[in-house]
């Protein structure tokens, strides 16, 4: 597993626990920092991930909303909603990281972690946001 595949799973567990709890991304992140969970830090590319999200939260959450055609972002399961979170940062927000990465690992977290269907709505919301992204 690639060092960008794993940050983006501790990212995803930051934004999945900070849901789950009902606690600020932010503060969660802060907490996590000075006294990590794992046994190993948070990569830096973790920290960038959970920031960017946090920075553009209103941006992110609109785009979804818009794009997800039947869906509210609240209805959306948990960790459907953070994977879209992360992979809308970096399609829209990120230029280190090409558009179809970036949608393939979203997907991919989905088919381990999510429902049967979540695949196939994140590809689909995601590649909606990939093709509007310039626009914004």
């Amino acid at each position: 597993m690639g060092a960008r595949t794993k940050s983006r799973k501790r990212a995803l567990d930051i934004l999945f626990e900070a849901d789950q709890r009902g606690v600020n991304v932010q503060g969660l992140l802060v907490e996590r920092l000075a006294r990590p969970m794992a046994q190993t830090a948070l990569p830096e590319y973790a920290v960038t991930l959970v920031e960017g999200v946090v920075r553009n939260w209103s941006e992110i959450n609109d785009l979804l909303a818009t794009y997800s055609q039947g869906w509210t972002v609240e209805r959306m399961p948990a960790v459907d909603r953070a994977i879209l979170r992360l992979a809308t940062w970096e399609i829209v927000h990120s230029d280190e990281v090409p558009v179809a990465v970036a949608i393939s690992e979203a997907v991919a977290m989905a088919k381990e972690l999510s429902t049967d269907d979540s695949p196939a709505f994140v590809n689909g919301l995601l590649g909606r946001i990939a093709e509007i992204r310039h626009t914004l």
